[in-house]
């Protein structure tokens, strides 16, 4: 029975490694390109609740953009408590492109980041054409000045309807080195780059940092309101697009860069059980069906490598080393060494352990904390 197990993980490797999208390639990467011409207006839509600390440096990259067509930066301040938003107000602005908004109290049934990111987009389409774009990102991120010029010009070549791009992650201290790579690895595991962008696949997916939205598409779905209670608000915005018949693209960015550190194992934990169970839908049958197939998935090899015998140490050993060998792109590209693959199954278990734990709080009431909000399901 173990040999036969041990066989069924090298299967499932097999089938990601070969046939799950290529999900463990480095991705694509946009080079820099100039402002196409005739540029579209953009309206940028930054939520912010908090942000003392990287606002400052977000917005002025956003501002010094080398974009030709019409550019608006949109700051709403989610009722922060630090000078958030008197901080924005404050800098130079010699083109006249931001504008602060003060964010208005949350309403029952949205959850705080897509509330303000709505009162945002009411702003923008007031200062984009109809064939104008809205960029959603985060108010920790930081943008090359051709950025902005690079994902439009995407967009205008391709025909697409939503381009996003994970930004590169800080990878520092010893907890990022050690988790953080992994994350964009399993992500990419869950919604592979090349699936996402396949009018075949109905998978879709996007990364919160950087979204450029064509505004046709996003009123075609009923705008930010259709996902109002959305705590994975990236993708469950990108599944809306795709389902309407919109053109995705996701990839890695080479032009920005988050600056929120994950100082400690503890950060990182919290990151991952913030959204964890939500992925699963708040189900205890998926949560188990997902325990299980990760324990046979990444355990199981690295157990029987370590202490199988005969036959089921060696196909455990293969596995295992297939394993990593999926993870080495995702290494090259943080510029880690190769050895950090070694111990890729117990990072597994750390996410495995988090998950549970995003599991136990929700069942306990706890449920979801961001930015000193509590949300126990998607429409609290």
């Amino acid at each position: 029975m173990l040999f036969g197990t041990a066989l069924t993980s090298l299967g499932a490797w097999i089938y990601l490694s070969l046939f799950h999208g290529k999900f463990w390639q480095k991705g694509p990467i946009l080079p820099p390109k100039p402002t196409p011409a005739s540029a579209p207006d953009v309206a940028v839509v930054v939520p912010a609740r908090d942000e003392a600390e990287s606002i400052q440096a977000c917005l002025t990259s956003l501002l010094e953009q080398d974009y030709d067509g019409h550019l608006s930066v949109i700051l709403v301040d989610d009722e922060s408590t630090d000078g958030t938003g008197d901080i924005a107000r404050a800098l130079p602005d010699p083109h006249q492109r931001l504008t602060v908004i003060p964010g208005k109290k949350r309403p029952a049934g949205w959850s705080g980041k897509l509330w303000a990111v709505q009162q945002g987009e009411q702003e923008a389409l007031t200062r984009i054409g109809p064939y104008g774009y809205i960029l959603l990102t985060d108010a920790d991120i930081m943008h090359a000045p051709g950025h902005l010029a690079s994902l439009v010009a995407k967009a205008r070549e391709d025909d697409l309807d939503l381009v996003s791009e994970m930004v590169a992650l800080n990878c520092e201290s010893s907890a990022e080195r050690f988790l953080v790579p992994a994350f964009v690895y399993f992500f990419a595991m869950l919604y592979p780059f090349s699936r996402i962008a396949s009018e075949h696949s109905r998978i879709a997916g996007a990364a919160g940092g950087t979204i450029l939205l064509r505004r046709r598409a996003l009123e075609c779905i009923g705008g930010i309101a259709a996902l109002r209670g959305a705590l994975i608000d990236d993708c469950t915005l990108a599944a809306h697009v795709k389902r309407s018949g919109g053109r995705l693209y996701l990839g890695h960015s080479a032009l920005a860069w988050s600056v929120r550190p994950y100082r400690g194992m503890k950060d990182v934990w919290q990151m991952i059980a913030r959204t964890a169970y939500v992925q699963l839908r708040y189900s205890p049958v998926l949560l188990i069906a997902t325990i299980i197939g990760m324990a046979m998935i990444w355990l199981l090899p690295a157990y029987l490598a370590l202490f199988g015998k005969g036959r089921e140490r060696r196909v455990g050993l293969l596995t295992y080393l297939v394993s990593c060998l999926t993870f080495v792109p995702t290494l090259r590209r943080f510029g880690l060494p190769l050895w950090r693959a070694i111990p890729l199954p117990f990072v597994a278990a750390f996410y495995m352990a988090a998950t549970i734990g995003s599991a136990i709080d929700h069942h306990r009431g706890v449920g979801v904390r961001w930015k000193n909000r509590f949300y126990t399901d998607e429409t609290s």
